[in-house]
């Protein structure tokens, strides 16, 4: 009999015992593994979501409702601002580029979003589908949208109030599906995309076209009044130099309907208020992993008294200090490899669930099929708390005299 099979043989002699050690092992990890899965999941998404938007510009309200509305998409707006406001900013020398963004309706939990096609190149996004939106009315499906509402090019949907309305009062102004989104592991995946003006032309009637105008181009004055009277949610406004960061927000706030909002600054505040949370998850499943651990410890420890007979036998028949010690850390790093497999395999189902729970509320992306290196180390951690948890009994078992073991009562 090899030495694996030897000490698997005894760590299942005390099948109650080792199945505790197993269950507390196993709670540590997947504890640890959920915390760290989920979290660096949404964490690389919100950053992904945040990357290339300099300034949020809404109504008077909160800045972090701001940037949860306008990046995120998990908040309502502060409330409208006009239009006429992204020719304005895009007048300013320090400004790049300024996307407008309208809110309000949803389909199937899915936000609808009226903006310019420029607002997917600042996130990169491709269409594996169709072409983006060339009149209004015409609609952009994010890839989650398309797999969860199984919409396929050239059907039709209408829009409903909010984000969790059931009702459906824009029937007669449906929108048709030109164009799916590729994955890009960001907001958009979420979010059905069309034009400003199909946003103004469910909520009003008999407007011209404005939208598929830049703010930078000139409205015409035939449109002058209109363009005065229409409105936005928010706008996304891109820095042309470093320099606007200290005077572009003051700016802003000085205007009596507006108010900026630095994504950089209050996703800090919102990772500061959320890190703890997910610092005390982090800790309850160390303390779990260290609970287990010392359970290990004194589960070998007690297995080396009761199993002197054993061991004096196996010194007996020629094996030496260190292969009778091998045995029992073989023993201890069986459990820590079961509890770990087990585990890592229980926190990435439970990731799976809880992405499956977010993807019916708007906001996907979790899954229990991403690894990262951290998951890793928590295996690596748990072989390494296994072996640091034999170290003393396999010592004892090392340095007792052969004598001792065969004097030892039964």
């Amino acid at each position: 009999m090899t030495l694996w099979r030897l000490s698997w043989a005894f760590l299942w002699s005390r099948p109650m015992v080792a199945a505790l050690n197993l269950a507390l092992l196993t709670l540590g990890v997947a504890g640890l593994v959920f915390v760290l899965s989920s979290s660096l999941q949404l964490q690389s998404r919100a950053e992904r979501s945040l990357s290339g938007v300099d300034l949020v510009i809404g109504a008077k309200g909160s800045p972090l409702q701001l940037v949860l509305a306008g990046l995120l998409h998990l908040d309502a707006p502060t409330g409208n601002i006009p239009y006429a406001s992204a020719a304005l900013l895009a007048k300013q020398p320090l400004v790049a580029d300024v996307v407008p963004l309208a809110l309000g309706d949803s389909y199937r939990g899915f936000r609808i979003v009226g903006t310019r096609v420029a607002y997917m190149n600042w996130y990169g996004a491709s269409l594996s589908q169709g072409a983006a939106w060339q009149a209004s009315m015409q609609a952009v499906l994010g890839h989650q949208v398309a797999v969860a509402t199984n919409l396929q090019l050239g059907q039709t949907f209408a829009g409903s109030h909010g984000l969790a309305g059931d009702a459906n009062p824009h029937a007669a102004q449906p929108f048709r599906v030109v164009g799916v989104l590729a994955p890009c592991d960001c907001v958009l995946d979420q979010l059905i995309l069309t034009d400003l003006e199909s946003v103004w032309e469910v909520h009003e009637v008999g407007h011209p076209s404005l939208a598929a105008q830049p703010p930078q181009q000139a409205v015409p004055a035939a449109h002058a009044d209109e363009a005065e009277k229409r409105e936005v949610s928010l706008l996304l406004v891109r820095y042309r130099s470093p320099l606007a960061a200290a005077s572009l927000p003051r700016w802003v706030n000085a205007q009596p309907a507006l108010q900026a909002a630095s994504p950089a600054l209050e996703s800090a505040k919102l990772m500061r208020v959320s890190g703890l949370g997910i610092e005390v998850l982090r800790a309850m499943g160390l303390l779990l992993m260290v609970v287990a651990a010392g359970s290990i410890f004194v589960a070998m420890s007690h297995a080396v008294r009761e199993r002197a007979p054993d061991l004096a036998m196996m010194r007996m028949l020629g094996a030496t200090p260190r292969r009778v010690a091998l045995v029992i850390l073989m023993e201890a790093m069986w459990l820590a490899a079961l509890g770990g497999l087990l585990g890592v395999a229980l926190g990435l189902g439970l990731t799976s669930a809880l992405g499956t729970y977010l993807a019916t509320v708007g906001w996907g992306g979790v899954t229990g099929l991403w690894w990262h290196l951290e998951l890793a180390w928590v295996m690596i951690m748990t072989l390494g708390l296994g072996a640091l948890a034999a170290a003393w009994p396999c010592w004892r078992v090392y340095r007792t005299d052969i004598t001792l073991l065969l004097q030892a009562p039964a």
